[in-house]
């Protein structure tokens, strides 16, 4: 097989996939999908006309992933917008697909990755951000993932903890993303539990209703975003909170902690304070350095510095927060809230202006931009 043909012919494909009305991250995974097959039919059956053969192929590529896009959505329709507490009702093919995806010659990350862009519907730049990549480094992620499977069989399903690890990226899109998937999400996760018996599945489970329960007080009606201290927690689902503690607690009573139990009982600890003032801090803090311990995130170690500055006081927090990469995502954001509640009002307006500019979505940036026009026009008093 020509690569170098092949190479040169990939602009012009895309190019007359976008011109048919395809958006272009979904021509991008139809090309892909069609490169492959060009490599496992062209040896045998070289057509006579490649660019003709590439486009044909690639196009029913992007028929077929529409099609898939749209059945997924159509699931989702069914689900209600608040998914009601108790069992799942009816078992689809959903969960069944989320493992086969996490097939057992991919590595977790990528199984992950070809699972959220096959099944959960995320584009490759919506992954990349989860994951802290470049966008380009996840597509050649998910192209290797595409190339490892293709021409295996899918009957060897993959494992639990890579099943969680979607769902939970799928849950977290849904419910801070552009793309409502935490509903599905949670619906597939019930489902999972009623049918896995495994603690990190009830701690993901706890951790989705615990979060979903604030859902309607996260954002104001103009879409602005609410942070958590000044959220109307009267409007909170106390029923999805209580079922959310409820299965927490009996996960934990079975003493094998995961990643997912420990943010649950973070979850949980900021459900139960009645107000902001009250939270117990000091707790959370405790949570945050076994959520450390099993995972060595730097997500968890940014999150961490802000509970300590609540907990120990704000130059406590600041100390934590300088053992950490400035290049993190939301690091800016932090620093600033914590020079603020310092009292570096000058310093804090600075760096919420910074961070409204890194921002990963317009109502994040909206509100960082919000906050240092407030401390700018306070200096000015």
């Amino acid at each position: 097989m020509d690569e170098v043909l092949l190479r040169s012919l990939t602009p012009t494909v895309l190019g007359i996939l976008v011109r048919r009305g395809a958006d272009f991250a979904a021509d991008e995974d139809a090309v892909q999908d069609a490169l492959l097959e060009a490599a496992r039919v062209w040896p045998a059956d070289p057509p006579r006309d490649a660019k003709s053969w590439l486009v044909t192929v690639a196009w029913r590529k992007f028929l077929d992933q529409v099609r898939a896009d749209a059945a997924r959505r159509r699931r989702e329709n069914r689900v209600e917008e608040e998914p009601a507490p108790g069992p799942a009702p009816a078992v689809d093919d959903t969960l069944q697909l989320y493992f086969l995806c996490a097939h057992p010659s991919l590595t977790p990350s990528s199984a992950v990755a070809l699972t959220l862009r096959a099944v959960g519907g995320l584009t490759t730049r919506q992954i990349a951000q989860a994951y802290l990549v470049p966008e380009a480094t996840m597509a050649q992620r998910i192209s290797r993932a595409k190339r490892t499977v293709s021409g295996m069989r899918f009957d060897q399903p993959g494992d639990v903890a890579t099943v969680l690890r979607v769902l939970y990226l799928v849950f977290n899109e849904g419910y801070s993303g552009d793309i409502d998937l935490a509903a599905e999400a949670i619906r597939l996760t019930r489902q999972l539990a009623a049918q896995v018996d495994h603690p990190e599945v009830a701690g993901l489970l706890a951790l989705m209703l615990l979060h979903h329960a604030r859902r309607a007080t996260r954002t104001a009606p103009d879409g602005s975003l609410v942070p958590l201290a000044a959220q109307d927690r009267g409007r909170w689902d106390t029923e999805l909170i209580a079922e959310g503690v409820g299965i927490l607690q009996a996960a934990l009573a079975r003493d094998r902690l995961g990643e997912f139990q420990a943010q649950a009982a973070i979850a949980a600890l900021h459900a139960d304070a009645p107000t902001a003032e009250e939270t117990d801090w000091v707790q959370i803090v405790e949570w945050y350095d076994e959520l450390a311990r099993l995972t060595d995130s730097p997500v968890v170690r940014l999150n961490r510095a802000v509970a300590v500055g609540e907990a120990d006081g704000p130059r406590a927090g600041l100390a934590a927060l300088a053992a950490l990469d400035t290049a993190l995502p939301r690091h800016t954001a932090v620093a600033a809230y914590l020079h603020e509640r310092d009292g570096d009002l000058a310093t804090a307006a600075r760096l919420y202006a910074e961070a409204a500019g890194k921002a990963p979505s317009l109502a994040e940036r909206d509100y960082l931009t919000r906050q240092a026009a407030r401390l700018n026009a306070l200096r000015r008093r």
